[in-house]
């Protein structure tokens, strides 16, 4: 499942970011890698997500390529 899928407020592990060089060094930057955990805030528009106590926004189209487990 991608994190598109998630609801507000639930925790989910990434899995895996299915993308290339450009894609996983854009998450890197934004504290986004496998292994990460993730609160999604809202899945309306942007998905908005908590990461390490920051929140971050990501367009639909990123998020769905960002594999997770519900946690």
């Amino acid at each position: 499942m991608s994190i598109a899928e998630l609801k507000a407020g639930e925790w989910a592990k990434v899995l895996a970011i299915e993308g290339g060089y450009g894609l996983r060094q854009k998450l890197l930057l934004r504290g986004i890698f496998e292994g990460s955990l993730v609160r999604v805030i809202s899945n309306r528009g942007p998905i908005t997500i908590e990461i390490d106590r920051n929140i971050v926004s990501l367009g639909r189209g990123m998020a769905r390529r960002i594999r997770v487990r519900r946690i």
